[in-house]
């Protein structure tokens, strides 16, 4: 299903069931060898807790959420908001963490993304080398599993031809196959070439309303960003009555960028690389009360 649905996007495109890379090595240096056994998706708080006025009080813990989940010492990726109150600031956090277990402390491997207050650039750091909590704010998607190695779908794409950026391009193959069925996938993907529009938002809050999309992206920062870039999609191939966010994908490098992935900015030259999983449960934690639809992409 993906392989056929990527060639219509891209000028080349393979999907395999291979066995999982070892992610705890490079260029990953995940805090776990894999992303298998038991896999599944958590949608915790939403953009309506930033947008329109932030909520600060929103904090959540990645070793909770691995417990909420019925998954305790889950290893978890995926793109969510940093906690203010830990940083301070505002910051995109990218989130890689072995969450703890009756054995083990957790082993925190994320990164944040936050603006750099000395040239506006993109400072992206180890979560580790400065905070030793697993707590987020805000909001997050996240894919969970065991961090076992296994059979996993190897996804290359190659040129990009259409207009949809890899993610969505896999997210809406599998809305068209699968219809009212909603589809979850997570894992990790490389952007091996190419460049890429990412965004990371201020480290101030908005203190004005943001009530459309326009205001959305008039407050946050874009830039374009190089390869080598490794991603961490969570994908819901369509809605089924949770107010999900469906699709959300934060980045990270080895030189010092990263962010929320929007789509390749190089569609002749691009080259992706994913390892991907469909989960098999989804949970829906700390739903907004009071929704919308402004800020979703």
């Amino acid at each position: 299903v993906l392989q056929k649905g990527l060639k219509e996007n891209f000028a080349d495109a393979q999907v395999s069931v291979v066995d999982c890379p070892d992610l705890s090595q490079e260029p990953f240096n995940f805090p776990a060898k894999g992303i298998c056994g038991k896999p599944r998706i958590a949608d915790v708080g939403g953009v309506p807790y930033l947008i329109p006025v932030v909520q600060k009080e929103k904090v959540y813990d990645l070793n909770t959420v691995a417990k909420d989940i019925e998954l305790p010492g889950a290893f978890i990726l995926g793109a969510g908001a940093a906690s203010s109150k830990i940083l301070g600031v505002n910051a995109e956090l990218i989130p890689i963490v072995q969450t703890k277990s009756e054995k083990k402390p957790a082993v925190n491997g994320s990164y944040i993304a936050q603006i750099n207050p000395a040239d506006k650039g993109c400072l992206l750091e180890k979560y580790s080398s400065k905070y030793t909590d697993c707590e987020f704010g805000l909001l997050a998607n996240l894919y969970a599993s065991e961090g076992q190695p296994g059979k996993v779908l190897e996804v290359k794409a190659n040129g990009r031809t259409g207009e949809l950026n890899f993610v969505s391009c896999l997210r809406q193959i599998l809305e068209k196959h699968y219809g009212e069925k909603p589809v979850g996938m997570g894992g990790t993907f490389i952007i091996q070439k190419g460049k890429a529009k990412i965004h990371i938002m201020p480290p101030e809050f908005s203190a004005c309303p943001l009530n459309t999309d326009e205001d959305v992206n008039n407050w946050l920062k874009f830039f374009e960003m190089k390869a080598p870039l490794i991603c961490q999609p969570v994908i819901v191939s369509r809605d089924p009555g949770f107010d999900l966010r469906v699709e959300h994908t934060h980045c990270f490098s080895q030189h010092g960028e990263g962010g929320h992935y929007h789509h390749d900015t190089s569609p002749e030259s691009v080259q992706y690389l994913g390892y991907l999983l469909p989960a098999e449960l989804l949970f829906r934690i700390d739903r907004p009360q009071e929704t919308h639809l402004v800020g979703r992409d």
